[in-house]
């Protein structure tokens, strides 16, 4: 309950715990320190609850939470049991809840009807967590890939051990009805979408080249097209690539693979798997289509007799 003493002229009230100020007669002049010990003032409310006093103002006037005293100059005072509930309708707004459904369950709360929200929130949340996961992977992804970009001798052919790396591959593409480079394109993109609806169709898209082809000097319309994703289920495998750089539009690589073949032969290599063409510089970063820049990396080994 809250009792009224006087003290001389002074008129103080006292907040006991489990009774509600809000239901008891307004204090007439209480404007000195210390009137109203145990409420919190609007910038106190704001602070602890982490809102606008803007916010606690409107939520005021549209008998969401109203503070429990008004001081003779209008300041506003609530109790340190409100700081949870601003905290909650603040979650919920920042969560997507219109304020009108909020103030419909809070005018007719029950339990049932809170848990009810709650639960609903808490599957909206989950659904945010993992889209947020799959941003920062894909962020993540890109990042490793410029990075690495930007390290590279785009002047040097040269030999390396890749580590395995997660690929998604799509079908064989035929070439033999007319289909065009853009079309085999397109249906790559309808492939995986048909094989999982909420597939992240932004990883970066890639090219294979059959080893078979790079061998005779085919070099133009790729076999496969593959996604370069981390938690892809095929593999570029492991192994010892011959790999190289050029600046220029997609398709714009026989002089980069007759650079590449001529180093093969110079060194004894063979071939021993496809060639991926990597465009590690795109219109992501790069405003003119003739300055991206490629990569091709070939697997090869030692001959037998060698």
């Amino acid at each position: 309950m809250m009792e009224k003493r006087d003290e001389g002229k002074k008129s103080i009230v006292i907040l006991r715990y489990g009774e509600n100020p809000a239901n008891e007669e307004a204090e007439g002049s209480r404007e000195e320190d210390g009137k109203y010990s145990g409420l919190l003032s609007i910038g106190e409310l704001a602070k602890f609850a982490r809102v606008n006093r803007s916010a606690l103002i409107f939520y005021d006037n549209m008998g969401l939470m109203s503070p429990v005293e008004r001081g003779d100059n209008n300041y506003r005072y609530y109790s340190p049991h409100q700081v949870t509930m601003t905290n909650l309708i603040n979650t919920m707004q920042e969560l997507g809840v219109p304020l009108k459904e909020i103030i419909g369950i809070s005018n007719d709360r029950t339990p049932e009807k809170i848990l009810s929200m709650l639960s609903e929130q808490s599957v909206h949340i989950d659904q945010q967590i993992q889209k947020l996961h799959g941003s920062q992977k894909l962020l993540l992804t890109l990042k490793g890939i410029i990075e690495d970009a930007l390290s590279v001798d785009e002047e040097k052919i040269e030999t390396h051990w890749a580590e395995e790396e997660s690929i998604l591959i799509g079908p064989q593409i035929d070439y033999s009805d007319g289909t065009s480079i853009e079309e085999a394109f397109l249906e790559f993109y309808k492939h995986c979408n048909a094989i999982d609806a909420n597939l992240d169709l932004n990883y970066p898209v890639w090219a294979i080249f059959s080893q078979e082809r790079v061998e005779r000097g085919d070099w133009v319309g790729p076999d496969k097209f593959f996604f370069w994703r981390p938690d892809a289920p095929d593999k570029k495998p492991a192994g010892f690539y011959v790999t190289g750089h050029t600046r220029g539009y997609y398709g714009k690589s026989n002089a980069l693979y007759t650079k590449i073949m001529s180093y093969i032969k110079e060194n004894d290599l063979e071939i021993c798997g496809p060639a991926y063409e990597m465009y590690i510089l795109n219109e992501i970063t790069i405003p003119e289509p003739n300055n991206y820049l490629m990569r091709i990396s070939i697997e090869v080994k030692k001959p037998d007799y060698l």
